[in-house]
């Protein structure tokens, strides 16, 4: 179990391409900056820093840290942190909220 606090929105490129936007910090930002450099990514940049600690980031700082562990720098690969439809929905309040989406 973690004990992350997310203070950042970044937006990933897959290697096939395809985008998506994910609730970070700092550290996070720099494993996903290491997956790029390593190949298991395209890229990464940061969208918006320092966002609000909303009730919704909050709740999807929990199950972050319920759920998964940062990555260390001898990572083998990138996680990508599946969500649940409710933890969708709780993105795309933060995305919202920050005037992201």
């Amino acid at each position: 179990m973690s004990e992350e606090v997310l203070t950042l929105i970044e937006e990933i490129t897959r290697n096939d391409g395809s985008k998506y936007y994910e609730i970070s910090n700092m550290v996070q930002n720099g494993r996903a900056e290491l997956a790029a450099t390593r190949g298991f990514i395209k890229g990464v940049r940061i969208v918006q820093l320092n966002i609000p600690r909303s009730s919704s980031v909050i709740k999807y700082e929990k199950y972050i840290n319920d759920n998964f562990t940062m990555p260390t720098e001898d990572m083998d690969h990138f996680e990508e942190w599946t969500k649940t439809p409710e933890m969708e929905e709780v993105i795309r309040s933060i995305l919202h909220e920050n005037h992201v989406a």
